[in-house]
């Protein structure tokens, strides 16, 4: 069932990405696919890409300024907010792709992306959201609930 959701939803992405006059293959899921490598001048995505890409990293927002994509977690505590950095520093590495971390008031963790070379967002900025939404981490419970 999985599965034909997916088929469904990219059948859609392609059908809309045609509809607004851009072509799209019927590719990998982003967390399975590379960062390419930034050389010379890079244009940032149009905002219809920049919005069919948001669909495939739903927990990920544009910032108020439409040039970076963010979003937060509420870690277990300082520690578990350093660890999880550890892990997306890997991750970047791996990708050479380095993202902005903040970590505010000991257990408020958010993760900014953005393509310094475009002055904003490029499919390589979805590709290291979608591999940070697989990074394990751990969250915050309220014993009181």
């Amino acid at each position: 069932m999985p599965r034909l959701r997916f088929g469904l939803h990219i059948r859609g992405a392609e059908a809309q990405a045609r509809e607004e006059g851009h072509e799209m293959s019927q590719q990998a899921p982003l967390s399975s696919r590379r960062c390419a490598p930034c050389e010379g001048k890079t244009e940032p995505l149009p905002r219809p890409r920049v919005e069919s890409f948001l669909k495939e990293v739903p927990e990920w927002r544009l910032t108020p300024d439409n040039q970076r994509i963010r979003r937060e977690w509420r870690v277990k505590g300082f520690l578990a907010g350093l660890d999880f950095f550890r892990r997306i520093a890997e991750v970047a590495e791996a990708e050479d792709h380095h993202p902005d971390l903040h970590l505010v008031a000991y257990r408020n963790v958010a993760v900014e992306i953005w393509t310094h070379a475009a002055n904003g967002l490029t499919e390589n900025d979805f590709i290291l959201a979608a591999k940070i939404d697989l990074v394990p981490v751990e969250l915050f419970t309220n014993p009181k609930r």
